[in-house]
């Protein structure tokens, strides 16, 4: 029971953070908490559904255009949404969750709901850790997770791009003054954070259906981790993505899985009273603030 707790406990804290990871940077970058982020994590598994099923697209590259088409919307919400109300983060909050919203609940209008609804998954099989059987996709989970928290590292530390993020992260006014253009940076930063949902999606999805209400769930699960861990700091998701990882495998052994979700809900009301900036954030605290 320890071993499959360990193993599998692992594996949950690895896919929290490949959901999060997408909600982190564009706040990071941008300061804009996408609240559409599970509508574009649901978007992008059943664009690759219908690819698949409908234009009989391979796998692979309906994967690749999911992708491509969620960060162009993620995008487009940026440019024709968010830079009207730029500053303003409750509007900024509600237009986003309007949008996200508006997906989800139009998929469930047009009938998406079902057991028929599933993406194949990269490749069949298991392998055994230790006494555990793993089947191969949660193993893609995990190697394609670390690749990717490897790639972003390099991408944000040595690459012309990723510098120009971090300085709008850092210092807007100062990148602005070095002809860094703020909004142009926010606006690809949506498009990365929309991509690397869908990339979770396709990682993810595999396990298990695809359902509409599925959508609020990484949004909040996302929320859980990126506010627990400091919103914009990625040691901090990492962090916190293998505190509430194995927090909801252990309620999942002890009480069953329908209490996984009430864990990323404690998470935020505990971190909020006892550290709102979270562990890693450097967001001023109250007493520092008056």
């Amino acid at each position: 029971m320890l071993e499959v707790t360990l193993i599998y406990g692992f594996i949950n804290s690895t896919i929290l953070a490949l959901v999060a990871l997408g909600f982190s940077l564009t706040f990071g970058i941008s300061g804009v908490s996408n609240f559409a982020y599970g509508a574009m994590y649901i978007l992008a598994g059943y664009t690759v559904w219908i690819l698949i099923n409908k234009l009989s697209i391979p796998f692979w590259p309906a994967a690749v255009i999911s992708v491509v088409l969620t960060a162009a919307l993620g995008a487009a919400l940026y440019r024709i949404v968010l830079l009207r109300v730029r500053g303003l983060v409750i509007s900024e909050v509600i237009a986003t969750f309007g949008v996200g919203l508006a997906i989800l609940e139009t998929f469930r209008y047009l009938g998406f709901t079902g057991f028929e609804y599933t993406l194949p998954p990269f490749t069949d099989g298991s392998i055994m850790i230790g006494n555990t059987y793993v089947d191969h996709q949660r193993v893609w989970i995990v190697v394609v997770g670390v690749i990717l928290a490897v790639a972003l590292y390099l991408f944000t530390h040595y690459t012309r791009l990723g510098l120009a993020f971090r300085g709008i992260a850092q210092d807007e006014r100062t990148a602005l003054s070095l002809g860094i253009h703020s909004d142009k940076i926010a606006g690809i930063s949506m498009a990365f954070g929309s991509g690397l949902a869908a990339v979770a999606a396709i990682l993810v999805l595999p396990r298990g259906t695809i359902s509409v209400n599925e959508g609020y769930d990484v949004l909040i699960n996302a929320m859980a981790v990126c506010i627990v861990g400091g919103l914009g700091s990625t040691p901090g998701v990492v962090v916190a993505a293998f505190l509430i990882g194995y927090a909801q495998m252990i309620t999942d052994t002890v009480s069953g899985p329908h209490w996984k979700m009430i864990v990323s809900l404690v998470a935020i009301l505990v971190i909020l009273v006892l550290k709102p900036s979270g562990l890693f954030g450097k967001q001023k605290e109250l007493e520092e603030r008056i």
